[in-house]
This record gives structure tokens, C-alpha cells and sequence, in this order.
């Protein structure tokens, strides 16, 4: 701050952002439209009004050409109305107008989490991963010995990293969660406990995920009893490799799905012929079953990265026509996913930060911004056009202005789903990653 005499009373009536790793400054909202603010036992609560405005805020307008390329991104300055979760109005900015002043800082939407396991990590403690022996195989061996210390207090682990991800402008994840035998439905109910007591702040949805396999160990029951709960895809695990058998297993699941209209994503991590050989099933049993179109993805995919480009065309190609997304982790080393060829065909992709200090891995940080920063570098994508791109892997496809540079976002009627970053525009805050001075999810200032 840089009133060194600010009083603890202006401090505590100005600070409105609690989540932790929030950076925004203590002057960022005006107080006259919060409806209350309190203090109790050294915390400090917030309460705001279900209907606000915004001044201040930056919003990409189009692109600035040189000949036919776009090198720089126009924005300028709006007033947002704020109502019952929603944008309620955008209109000119009024710099003098009593409303919450967003300091000129940009605008997006509010980045979402595709592929995270909020209900398995050791956040924010501490733990590097252990020499791994036998494949995933061996990795189930592990969870089964660790997973009954785990779910003690996974409850509050989940809730701590979803804190994480609010503090890098997530506001919404979609969480695999265990169903298995080891588990039973525990792992889900302590889950659904951490996303209740986060309801008014952040969003999800949920995967019923078969981490043991769904015959290799005896998922079936509990995956049945799963998918009558409050859960919104069935999940699976290299049927191939883990259960010994394609069909049966992809016949499963795509049947279970069906019955309680549920969409699916499968975890994929076998990249040789078996993994071809599932995506190409999967294909033709979403192609029967049109229900299951727009609804089916494929987590990690690694066999498409080791196709040639022909095949990866031919792939990416069919997966667009039966609507199958695909929900990447950003690999790097030896394997490159194609990510481009997939958007080329129209193909959704995601992303997400999968493992945060975790038995699987500990290098997540919470920021799917990075991932849109990491697959921008990987990809060569460093102009105006191609950093503006990339930022739908960071919020699941939504962003500012569409190719031909025609603002698309936000609109009257959007969710009030929003971050704001200090940034000039979505290129500059891919290539940086820009810091996050607000969220806002549902229309409540996270």
C-alpha cells in the first residue's frame, strides 16, 4: 500500500478479497457497494450485493492490422452491471460513477480447471513423489495402502486446493474422483462435502473414475451406485493395459453412461496400438449413440501424439465428427501432443493441471494460465493472433474476440464468471502470465 497511515479500520473496510494468493490491492473495491463488512475473531468477512456495477474495466474491442496481420489488440474502457449472477448491462465507462473501480485491469473469462483430482493430494503439504515400480498397475498397489490415511482429511485437502485454484482466476474445475473398492463412495462424499462449503465461490463437476480399473478390481457396484448420485460423467482407465480388454470395458461404460445420462471421459494414457485401437472404438460407439455426442472426451490421449500427421489429420478429423473433446495435460519431452491439428478440425480441447503434490506428481501449480503459456511456447504460437488463441485452453474455449477479430464476449445475459489480470490485453496475458487482482464466479466477488 502506498499510504504507509492507512488505519487498520480503513484496512479491514477496504480488503475484501480473502482468497489466499489474491494479489489485488487493498483500494481495488469501493466501499459503498459492499452491503456489509465485518470482522470477527481476526477474519475478515465479506458480504456484497447481489446486484453491482464496475467501472474501469478493460475489454478487448478488435485487432489492429498491419496488412493482413493482426499486431496489436484495441480495448477500451466499460462500466459492467452486475445482477443475480449475471452481466446485466455493458455500457460506456463512467469514470466518476460510484461502483466497484476495476483500475483499468482486463477482463476474461473466468479461467476453468478440466482435468484435476480434488479429491486425492497432500496440498499444501509437502511430499515428492516415490520411485514408481510397475506401472500403473503398481501406483494402484500404492493407493490402496494409502488411500484409507488419505481420506481423513481429504475434505479440507480439497478445499485448500481449490483456494489454490481460485487464487490463479479458476473458478470452476471438472474433478475426477475415485470409485473403487478401496474407496467405496467415501472419496465422493468427502469431495461433495469440500464443494458445498465452496458453493457461493466456485463450480464443478464431477467424474466418476473407475482409478483401479473397472474389472481389474471390482469397480462395478460402486460405479453403478455412483452414477445415480449427483455426478456428471462416468470415468475409465486404459482398458486395454488395466482391465485386459477394449470392448467390455468401453461397452460399460458407454451403457452405464447411457442409463443415467451421464457424458464420459476416459483417462488414456496407452499410446500404441491399443490406444489407437480405443479411440477408434469409442468413436463408433458415440457415432451409435448420438446422446453420447458433445458429451465424450478422452483425457490425456497420448496415442494421437505418436500418429504421423497424416494419421493425426485423419484422427483429429473423426474425432471432430462424433463430437469427442479431448482434455490434455500439456505434455512435453519426448511426446507433443497436437494440439493445433486438433483445433484446426474443430475439435474442443482443454486443459487442466491433473496432479497438484500428489503420489502421482508434484509439479501442478494451480494455473491453467501456465498451461495456455507452456502450450503456446511448445506450439510456436508467439504473434498477437496466436497468444490470443491459446487462451482458450485456460478458460475451455471462451475468449474475447473471435478470429476475424469481432468481439464475442462478453454479452448481455453471460454469466458473471470473470478475472481480472493486469494485463493489456489476453496475448500480453498468455505470454506473461499475468497476475490475478480479481474473481468474481456466479456474480459473487470471489
Amino acid at each position: 500500500m502506498k499510504d504507509s497511515n492507512i488505519t487498520r479500520k480503513d484496512f479491514l473496510r477496504n480488503s475484501v478479497l480473502g482468497v489466499a494468493g489474491l494479489t489485488v490491492g487493498s483500494s481495488f473495491l469501493n466501499t459503498a457497494t459492499a452491503s456489509a463488512i465485518t470482522e470477527t475473531n481476526s477474519e475478515i468477512k465479506t458480504a456484497s450485493s447481489k446486484n453491482y456495477t464496475l467501472k474501469n474495466v478493460r475489454l478487448e474491442t478488435g485487432f489492429e492490422y498491419e496488412e493482413v496481420e493482426a499486431v496489436r489488440t484495441k480495448t477500451e474502457l466499460f462500466c459492467i452491471e452486475i445482477s443475480d449472477g449475471k452481466i446485466k448491462a455493458i455500457s460506456a465507462n463512467k469514470p466518476n460513477a460510484t461502483a466497484i473501480d476495476a483500475k483499468g485491469f482486463l477482463m476474461l473469462p473466468a479461467f476453468r480447471d478440466m482435468h484435476i483430482h480434488l479429491d486425492k493430494t497432500f496440498y499444501d503439504d509437502w511430499h515428492a513423489i516415490k520411485k514408481r515400480t510397475g506401472g500403473v498397475k503398481g501406483m494402484i498397489a500404492l493407493e490402496q495402502q494409502i488411500l484409507p490415511e488419505m481420506l481423513k482429511t481429504s475434505t479440507q485437502k480439497a478445499e485448500k486446493l481449490i483456494a489454490l485454484l481460485q487464487s490463479h482466476g479458476t473458478s470452476f474445475a471438472r474433478s475426477h474422483v475415485n470409485i473403487e473398492p478401496t474407496s467405496k463412495l467415501q472419496s465422493l462424499k468427502n469431495l461433495q462435502k469440500a464443494l458445498e462449503n465452496k458453493k457461493n465461490t466456485f463450480g464443478a463437476e464431477l467424474v466418476a473414475f473407475p482409478q483401479h480399473g473397472v474389472f481389474y478390481t471390482d469397480s462395478v457396484p460402486y460405479l453403478k451406485e455412483a452414477a445415480k448420485m449427483d455426478i456428471d460423467f462416468i470415468g475409465g482407465l486404459d482398458p486395454f493395459s488395466i482391465d485386459g480388454a477394449i470392448e467390455k470395458t468401453i461397452d460399460f461404460t458407454v451403457q452405464l453412461a447411457l442409463d443415467n445420462n451421464k457424458g464420459i471421459d476416459i483417462h488414456l494414457h496407452e499410446s500404441g496400438e491399443s490406444g489407437v485401437k480405443t479411440i477408434d472404438y469409442l468413436i463408433a460407439k458415440v457415432n451409435e449413440n448420438s446422446a453420447l455426442k458433445g458429451k465424450t472426451f478422452l483425457s490425456h490421449c497420448f496415442a494421437l501424439g505418436k500418429l504421423d500427421k497424416t494419421k493425426q489429420e485423419e484422427m483429429a478429423e473423426k474425432l471432430s465428427n462424433a463430437q469427442i473433446g479431448i482434455v490434455s495435460t500439456v505434455p512435453f519431452g519426448s511426446l507433443v501432443m497436437p494440439i493445433p491439428t486438433l483445433m484446426k478440425y474443430g475439435v474442443n480441447v482443454m486443459t487442466g493441471n491433473d496432479s497438484i503434490i500428489d503420489h502421482w506428481n508434484t509439479f501442478g501449480t494451480g494455473s491453467v494460465l501456465q498451461k495456455a503459456n507452456l502450450a503456446a511456447q511448445l506450439y510456436g504460437q508467439a504473434t498477437e493472433f496466436g497468444l490470443s488463441r491459446m487462451l482458450k485452453l485456460a478458460t475451455a474455449g471462451s475468449i474475447p474476440l473471435d478470429d476475424k477479430g469481432i468481439q464475442q464476449w462478453p454479452k448481455t445475459g453471460d454469466k458473471a464468471d470473470l478475472v481480472f489480470l493486469d494485463a493489456t490485453c489476453s496475448a500480453e496475458a498468455v505470454s506473461r502470465m499475468s497476475p490475478v487482482r480479481m474473481l468474481i464466479h456466479n456474480g459473487n466477488i470471489v
